[in-house]
């Protein structure tokens, strides 16, 4: 396959559904060659593929496990194969599995460690080898690192160790031209974030923000697009885009 000249490439974990998926079509839109990740739903990525073709862009389904470094070798392999490299990596996949410290099931927590931590330290390790200078990875966090809401605590566990790897590994890239920051969303309204809640705990995180409403996916992509297009001044840095929630 061959792209436009002077195209950027990014691949996107966890694209097939919620922020992933309006990171991808945000990116297709700012003119983006774009490889869309996927773990277990390969139809859901093989749909917005065709959407982005359809509409004119340029993309690929890869898929594999964040945790696995054959599996991501190969994806970036897949990807330099398509596209002639990579500009781009961001990496949304992840897992939310909420309880208590005291009642928490350590099955949930390797899971949830091995899907985040391990998952983005996979990701990034490839990235920091195959990203072309001029170029970023972005990482996601989490906001609830600030604000520590109960049952949260296995998940920002991983999320506050990815946000102090993506702060490091961009001091470690210096003289390479390669941006690394992470992202740290609050309440944003995807499927990961809505599963197992009330409507009145979703209606008080909503409140919770001063701009009285919960984030949409598309708010996140605009985040991204910054930091994957002209904020070349920004790095090693956490962005917390969540409407002000303190």
């Amino acid at each position: 396959m061959t792209t436009p000249q002077n195209a950027r490439i990014a691949l996107v974990t966890g694209a097939s559904g919620g922020i992933g998926r309006a990171v991808a079509q945000r990116l297709v839109a700012d003119g983006f060659a774009v490889a869309v990740h996927y773990a277990g739903n390969k139809t859901k990525a093989d749909d917005l593929v065709g959407e982005i073709i359809e509409s004119g862009g340029q993309a690929i389904a890869v898929g594999g496990d964040v945790a696995d470094e054959q599996a991501m070798q190969a994806a970036f392999a897949a990807v330099e194969q398509a596209f002639g490299g990579v500009d781009v990596v961001v990496n949304t996949a992840g897992v939310m599995l909420l309880g208590r410290v005291a009642e928490y099931s350590l099955d949930d927590f390797d899971r949830i460690v091995r899907t985040n931590l391990r998952g983005a330290f996979v990701v990034s390790q490839q990235a920091a080898r195959s990203v072309r200078a001029g170029g970023a990875i972005i990482n996601f966090s989490t906001s609830v690192t600030r604000t520590q809401f109960p049952t949260y605590g296995p998940y920002v566990a991983t999320k506050a160790a990815v946000e102090s790897l993506s702060l490091i590994l961009a001091r470690e890239l210096r003289g390479r031209d390669i941006t690394v920051n992470a992202v740290a969303p609050g309440p944003t309204a995807t499927a990961l974030f809505l599963e197992g809640k009330s409507d009145e705990a979703v209606q008080g995180l909503a409140a919770a923000v001063p701009l009285e409403r919960l984030g949409q996916p598309d708010d996140i992509a605009e985040t991204v697009a910054f930091l994957a297009g002209p904020a070349r001044w920004v790095n090693g840095q956490t962005i917390f885009t969540n409407g002000g929630l303190a």
